[in-house]
Parts: structure tokens; C-alpha cells; sequence
């Protein structure tokens, strides 16, 4: 047994062992020390890198993202999106460019004049209830917090047929109730089903960090009251950046400890500046300690009288402090440290910035493809989170007001179909589009229904009305949009045409 072992795990070479059929064979004993260490660099930890993985864990996505965390994130990107104007103008940029003047429905079933009605009552509801500002409320809500919640909820103020209203509610409301923490399927306020799906919310009656006093119905306290909300009337915004996550994070998280140091290095070099502004001069002697110098008391504040000849003591000359802030570095600092901050969130430079007077033709359409591309991916998901079951909850309490919408819409064999339109991107350069627009519709490469989505438009109103311009410019004797302008003769002028006696001579 002994020998075996040893053999197992020594150091000798491979004894070959000549087979049967003729062919050479090298016996491969197991042995740990003769084992090839295949490895990654990035897995080996010394001391170059020690300090800056050590905050690397192997925690799941809910523990990753407990309250506890949350709450802390939350905390430091609400302050400096209050604070730093950048992160303010990013987030209300990254808002205004996804959710726009709002999103515009249009129903795709096979009856026109239904499809007409639904849009418009839905349209007039959305006003009424505000839901372009709502929905850009949460996208901030994201960037700030996260993540958005907005309850379904009926309002007897709303002045449309359709009582429908969607309250929204911070992240801080949504969490788990004391006698519920830790109880399998309650995971940071939502409890889950054994397929992960949600099933309710419980929601603070009141925001934790209120100071005033919150009262309930009938005049009781609803400091520290829940209330549940079912799965199917909240609305849960966050981006999925991990499997089994179940609460968001700020989106700004990777650029907030770049907001902290462009505020620190602003900050230091109007101190600096401020500083250097302070001192109108220095007084200094080039002669040794003890010299012939007169004595001047260290640090002593001279009075300078303006447009004045002034004299120095014997051996002392006065020196303007040179200011040197900004440095020559500050400009590039904050445009290197803008575009990191703004790439976290697939924005480009000039947008973050605000800025852009290095850019050419070429280079801004270059940067704003993938931006575009992330605005898309984002009305997409609000499209699928929020405004489906905005609308299908909609239609629900729509079909059963008598006489308000078409009967082939109340049905059951109806089908919503629909699409939603969002504000179109203004091109740079409108003539370079319009000629590419029409080479894609003369060979048949695209559509106008695609054509007019790209603008944020619904093609049916927009050939609905211009239909009606050409009919009213036909009926008006104005000149049609192709036809050819009517040349005047030589010997008819403007004049004549207003005063037919002018070329009566």
C-alpha cells in the first residue's frame, strides 16, 4: 500500500510501457505536483491587486441589492442629482429623449373608425391624468432611485369618462413589513410565488423619511401602516441587470464617485484661484536671515492705496502672486471625467455636456447611433412594463361604459392590437435625410407607416390630413406640391395682374 502511494505521488519520470500492439505508451499516473495549472490573469491575487478586488464578493443579486444598499445608493444619487448641475441636466436629458411629449397610441385592428375612437378617448384620457409627465417622472425615478412603482388606482376628480388613474410612489415605500422579514417568498416588500412571479406589494401608507405627522383615515395614525397591493394593479419599473434580481439600483451608481471628484476638483481650483486673488502681493528680500534688511514683522498686512507710488523698507521688494488656476489640465479633467459619467448610461459626450464644438457632421451621427439604439431599447421596456397594462386596464373599464366606445370593441373576440409612437429625433442635417427618405420609398425599401414611426407620427393622421391640405389648396387655386408654376408672359408684370386697366396704353 505504501509502495503504491508513492508511487502516486512522487517525482519520477513516466516509465514507458510498450503495449501488445506493437505502439509506445507512457503510463500517466494521477500526481498533484505533475497537474497543469491552467489560469486566468485576472484570477490571481497578490499584492498589486489585493487592495482593489477586495470588495469583490460572490453575493446573489438580491443580497447584492438589499435595502440596506439600496437605501444608501439612493441617498447619494438623490443628493447629487440635487446638487451637481451635470447630474441634473443628464438625467433630465436621458428623461426628455425617451419619454418626450409622451407616447402617441394606435390601434391595428380591422375596424378604422373603432381604431379612431379608442385613440382618441385614450389620448384625451392621457392628458387628463397627466401621463407624459408620470412616465417621465419614473424614468428619473430610475436614474435617481432606480427603480419606479405606480399604483392603478380609480380618481372620481378626473373630468373623462374613464376614472382610471395611476398614483406613483417612491422605492422607499415599497418594503417588507416587520412580522414578514425573513419569511421565505417576502423579498424587500414583494412577495413572490414559487415561479418568482409577484404577487403583491406592501406599500407604507406613509414615506419613512416624512417628519410630519401622516394621518390616516377617520383621523388615526398611519405612521409605519402597510397597505397590499396586488401584482396586478402595480407597476414595477427597474432595469434587469442580473438573473433572480428583484429591486433596481441607481442608474447613475458607476458614475457616482465621478460626480464626487469633478465637484471636489471645481471646487479646488476656485479655491485656488480665489486664493492666489486673496494676495495683491508678496513682500520678499533676497538677503540672508539677520542681514542688512530693515525688520519686517512675518505675515504683516500692508494697505495698498489705489493709483499710488509706494515705497518698500530697505532690502524689501513687493511680487504680484501669480495666479495659475485654472490649470491647463482642468478643461480636458472635467471632458475625460463627463465622458465616463455619461457612458454608463449609453450617452454621448456632447449630449452630457451639453456641448458640441469639438464635433464634426460625421462624428455626432457616429456617437448618437448607439444612443439612439439605448433610447429604443428603453421605450421598448416602458412600452412593455407600463404602458400595455396601462391600456389593457384602460379597455377594461372603457367596455363597460355604456355607449363609450364602438360594440365591435367590447367583444370578446376583440383584439387590442396596437403600437405605440414616440417623439422622432431631429436629424442634423433635414435635406440629407429627406433626399435618403425618398431613394428608401422609390426602391421600395421601406414604408411610409415605418417612414413616419421613425418621426414619431401616426402615417394614417398624417396622410388623413394631408388629404385634406390638398383638397382645400385645389379648391383655393393654389398652385399643388409637383405641379409646375405658371411663367407670366414679357409683357405682363405683377402690375397688371393687380390693376388690369395698367397696360391699357
Amino acid at each position: 500500500m505504501f509502495q503504491y502511494l508513492s508511487g502516486i505521488f512522487s517525482n519520477r519520470p513516466r516509465r514507458a510501457v510498450r503495449p501488445s500492439n506493437g505502439g509506445s505508451l507512457f503510463r500517466q499516473p494521477f500526481s498533484f505536483k505533475s497537474r497543469i495549472n491552467a489560469r486566468y490573469d485576472a484570477a490571481v491575487t497578490n499584492d498589486d491587486n489585493r487592495r482593489h478586488w477586495s470588495a469583490a464578493d460572490g453575493l446573489s443579486a438580491k443580497t447584492a441589492n438589499g435595502a440596506v444598499i439600496r437605501r444608501t445608493l439612493r441617498n447619494r444619487a438623490r443628493y447629487e442629482i440635487a446638487n451637481n448641475s451635470y447630474a441634473r441636466g443628464i438625467s433630465l436629458t436621458l428623461a426628455n429623449d425617451i419619454v418626450g411629449t409622451g407616447p402617441r397610441l394606435q390601434m391595428l385592428t380591422d375596424d378604422p373608425a373603432a381604431n379612431r375612437i379608442v385613440e382618441t378617448e385614450f389620448g384625451r384620457w392621457s392628458n387628463a391624468v397627466g401621463l407624459a409627465e408620470k412616465l417621465r417622472t419614473m424614468k428619473l425615478a430610475c436614474c435617481g432611485d432606480g427603480e419606479a412603482f405606480g399604483i392603478l388606482t380609480s380618481n372620481s376628480k378626473i373630468q373623462t369618462p374613464v376614472q382610471l388613474d395611476l398614483m406613483l410612489v417612491e422605492a422607499d415605500q415599497v418594503t417588507t413589513p416587520f412580522g414578514l422579514i425573513g419569511i421565505y417568498n417576502y423579498i424587500d416588500g414583494i412577495q413572490f410565488d414559487a415561479f418568482g412571479n409577484p404577487v403583491s406589494y406592501h406599500v407604507l401608507k406613509s414615506h419613512p423619511g416624512d417628519m410630519g405627522t401622516a394621518w390616516g383615515e377617520f383621523g388615526t395614525s398611519a405612521w409605519g401602516e402597510f397597505r397590499t397591493v396586488q401584482s396586478e394593479s402595480m407597476l414595477h419599473l427597474f432595469r434587469v441587470d442580473r438573473p433572480g434580481q428583484v429591486r433596481g439600483i441607481p442608474e447613475i451608481t458607476p458614475a457616482l464617485p465621478l460626480f464626487a471628484q469633478l465637484r471636489r476638483f471645481t471646487l479646488a481650483v476656485i479655491a485656488a484661484a480665489e486664493t492666489a486673488a486673496d494676495f495683491a502681493g508678496i513682500l520678499y528680500t533676497d538677503s540672508p536671515a539677520n542681514g542688512e534688511a530693515d525688520a519686517a514683522e512675518p505675515f504683516e498686512p500692508i494697505e495698498l492705496e489705489k493709483r499710488a507710488l509706494l515705497t518698500m523698507p530697505g532690502g524689501w521688494r513687493m511680487a504680484q502672486l501669480e495666479a495659475q488656476q485654472p490649470c491647463s489640465t482642468y478643461a480636458e479633467f472635467k471632458h475625460e471625467i463627463l465622458n465616463e459619467i455619461a457612458r454608463c448610461l449609453n450617452m454621448p459626450f456632447n449630449v452630457a455636456a451639453g456641448n458640441s464644438s469639438g464635433y464634426n457632421y460625421a462624428s455626432g451621427r457616429l456617437d448618437h447611433q448607439t444612443y439612439f439604439k439605448s433610447i429604443r431599447v428603453d421605450q421598448s421596456n416602458m412600452a412593455r412594463v407600463v404602458l400595455d397594462r396601462i391600456l389593457a386596464a384602460w379597455l377594461s373599464e372603457a367596455i363597460l361604459i355604456e355607449g363609450f366606445l364602438p360594440q365591435s370593441v367590447r367583444t370578446t373576440k376583440f383584439d387590442a392590437a396596437h403600437q405605440w409612437f414616440w417623439d422622432g429625433q431631429d436629424h442634423v442635417d433635414p435635406l440629407k435625410e429627406a433626399n435618403a427618405q425618398a431613394t428608401r420609398l422609390s426602391n421600395h425599401t421601406t414604408t411610409l407607416a415605418y417612414e413616419y414611426a421613425r418621426q414619431g407620427r401616426d402615417w394614417e393622421d398624417a396622410l388623413y390630413q394631408r388629404a385634406k391640405e390638398l383638397a382645400l389648396m385645389s379648391d383655393l387655386g393654389l398652385a399643388l406640391p409637383g405641379a409646375p408654376v405658371p411663367v407670366l408672359p414679357p409683357d405682363v408684370n405683377e402690375e397688371s395682374l393687380s390693376d388690369p386697366t395698367a397696360n391699357d396704353e
